[in-house]
C-alpha cells in the first residue's frame, strides 16, 4: 500500500476514530495476566480438552486467553476501565469474556442469551458470570431483566436477522431500541452495538436504515453504533 493511500486513510474521520482507540489503549491499559490469573485452571484444560474435537465455531471460543484479548479491547474502547462501578448488561453475551472484565474492574453485569451451546454454559460457570436466558425477536419485548442498566452492549450482532435470513429493518430497529430505552436503560444511560456484515455484499446496513440510526442521534462508524443520549 502506498505511503499517500495510508495517510489519506489515516485522515478519514474513521481512521482518526481507530487511531484514537489505538493511542488510548496504550495510554490505559488492561494487563492481561491478573485476568487468567482468577480462572481455575484446572478446570480450563478440562473444558479445553472436552471441545477440542468440536465443530470450529464452537470450539475457539475455549481459547480464553484470545477472548479475553479481545474483550480488554472492547472495554477500553467503551471507556469502562476509567469509569466508576456501572450497571451492564451484554446481550448475545456468549461466554461471559466481555462481562468477566467488567467485573474485574469493578462493574456489575449481567449476559442474555439463548443457552444453546454447552460450552457457553461452561465457560459462563467458570468466569462467573450471571447469565438470564432469553432470545431477541423481533417485535417482542426482552425478558424482565431485573433492573435498569447504566450501558448496553451487544457485540457481533447476530439477532438481528429473521428466520428467512433478512435483516431487520427500521420497524424492527426502532422496537428494539425503544425497548431499551424505555424498559431497560437507566437515565443517562449508553447503548453499544456492533453490527455483522450482511453475508451478500459485506454491508453493515442499508442506506435506508444507516439514515434511520443517525436519525436516533447514533454515532455510526462502520459496525459500530453508539447511542450516547435516548
Amino acid at each position: 500500500m502506498k505511503l499517500s493511500h495510508k495517510i489519506g486513510k489515516l485522515l478519514r474521520p474513521e481512521g482518526y476514530a481507530r487511531g484514537w482507540r489505538r493511542f488510548q489503549r496504550r495510554l490505559h491499559p488492561i494487563p492481561l495476566a491478573p485476568l487468567l490469573d482468577k480462572i481455575d485452571k484446572q478446570r480450563l484444560r478440562e473444558i479445553q480438552e472436552r471441545y477440542a474435537t468440536s465443530a470450529r465455531q464452537i470450539s475457539k471460543y475455549a481459547d480464553v486467553e484470545t477472548w479475553l484479548k479481545t474483550n480488554i479491547e472492547r472495554v477500553q474502547d467503551l471507556g469502562l476501565n476509567r469509569l466508576p462501578p456501572q450497571d451492564i448488561v451484554d446481550l448475545g453475551c456468549g461466554g461471559g469474556f466481555f462481562l468477566h472484565i467488567c467485573q474485574q474492574l469493578g462493574h456489575r453485569g449481567l449476559g442474555v442469551d439463548r443457552g444453546e451451546f454447552p460450552l457457553y454454559d461452561e465457560l459462563i460457570d467458570l468466569l462467573g458470570v450471571e447469565r438470564k436466558l432469553g432470545e431477541i425477536k423481533p417485535f417482542e419485548p426482552l425478558p424482565d431483566l431485573g433492573r435498569k442498566f447504566d450501558w448496553i452492549t451487544a457485540f457481533s450482532i447476530g439477532f438481528n436477522r429473521k428466520s428467512d435470513k433478512s435483516l431487520w429493518g427500521p420497524p424492527e430497529w426502532e422496537f428494539f431500541l425503544n425497548e431499551l430505552e424505555q424498559r431497560h436503560l437507566k437515565p443517562g444511560g449508553k447503548i453499544f452495538l456492533a453490527l455483522n456484515p450482511q453475508e451478500e455484499g459485506g454491508e453493515f446496513y442499508t442506506d435506508a436504515l444507516r439514515e434511520f440510526f443517525k436519525a436516533r442521534r447514533a454515532i455510526i462508524e462502520r459496525e459500530r453504533l453508539f447511542f450516547p443520549h435516548p
